[in-house]
Order: structure tokens, then C-alpha cells, then sequence
């Protein structure tokens, strides 16, 4: 193989609910809006560490081709995992709570850097959202 994947640039998640999973990615996640591209595409970039999470509305431009919204059984992916700077797990659980995000605790899973402790959560579409220290 003449090359080797380094990193997740971006994911694209369709979403019925653009304003809830904008607050949800920004003010929960800390994610910062990049490019703002509702108006044209019904698209918005949000910066996630050296990657994107680009929203895409599916009533807009891009959107349209992907067919009808996802639904909390409906999904378009199974999940995508996010590396978090290491912080205490306990005040990571206290944000969530403090944001009405449903949770179970951190455990030991196996990911891009190894195992390492994360928590599974879901964003306003029903999306799978792993958070995992970085190691």
C-alpha cells in the first residue's frame, strides 16, 4: 500500500434537526461552528479536534439525495467515536448530566490507540457518540 490513514477528517451526519444538533455539538461536545453553509447547502462544519462533523440538513442541497431523516431507529451510521482530552471521568458524567444527556458510565473499550475508558452517548438524531480519552 502506497499510503496509510493518519486520521478521521470528517464524518457527515443528516439531520430533520439542525438548531438541536448544532446546540448539541457546540454547547455539549465543545465543538466550534467553522463554516456556516446553511443558507447555500444546508450544510454546517464543525470543528471536533483535527476533523469536521458536517451537518447536513435533509431538506437542503446535499441533503435531499440521502432520502427521508434519520430516526432514533433509523440511523445512518452505528456510531463515531470521539477522542477527548484525558479529564476526570466523574466531571465529564456531571457535564452530561448538566446538559440532559442519558449516559451509562465509562468502560474499557478497545479503539484506534488501544483500550482506553469511554462512555456512549446519543445527540438529538438518535446518533451513537462514543467519547474516549486519548491516550
Amino acid at each position: 500500500m502506497s499510503f496509510e490513514i493518519a486520521a478521521i477528517d470528517h464524518l457527515v451526519l443528516r439531520t430533520a434537526n439542525m438548531e438541536a444538533m448544532l446546540t448539541f455539538y457546540s454547547e455539549v461536545l465543545g465543538c466550534k461552528l467553522e463554516r456556516d453553509a446553511r443558507e447555500e447547502f444546508g450544510l454546517a462544519q464543525l470543528r471536533a479536534g483535527s476533523g469536521l462533523i458536517d451537518l447536513v440538513d435533509v431538506e437542503g442541497t446535499l441533503g435531499r439525495p440521502g432520502g427521508g431523516s434519520p430516526t432514533s431507529t433509523e440511523n445512518n451510521l452505528d456510531h463515531f467515536c470521539l477522542q477527548v482530552d484525558t479529564l476526570c471521568e466523574q466531571n465529564i458524567l456531571a457535564h452530561l448530566d448538566a446538559h440532559g444527556i442519558e449516559h451509562d458510565g465509562f468502560d474499557r473499550r478497545y479503539g484506534a490507540q488501544g483500550y482506553g475508558n469511554s462512555v456512549y452517548i446519543r445527540d438529538p438524531d438518535g446518533n451513537t457518540v462514543e467519547l474516549r480519552e486519548r491516550l
